[in-house]
């Protein structure tokens, strides 16, 4: 996925994972997922999707500070 957010692009494809969370089981309609990337220039941001009926009920992608990333790593 590829997104444009203040004028830079955060690509997955481009970019490197740093930690993959999952949350419930596959088909499950609340059942959800967040990536942390980290991108070539290092900039921070966090993929998620999930079910119907999960907090990320499309897919989308939002940009993270370091200090962001530091504190979503040490919760998850």
């Amino acid at each position: 996925m590829q997104k444009v957010i203040c004028k830079k692009l955060y690509d997955t494809d481009a970019s490197e994972i740093v930690k993959k969370v999952t949350f419930g089981n596959f088909g499950d309609s609340d059942g959800y997922e967040e990536t942390l990337y980290i991108t070539a220039e290092g900039n921070y941001f966090l993929y998620t999707n999930g079910g119907l009926d999960s907090i990320h009920p499309k897919e989308d992608i939002k940009r993270m500070s370091a200090k962001v990333a530091k504190e979503w790593l040490e919760n998850n």
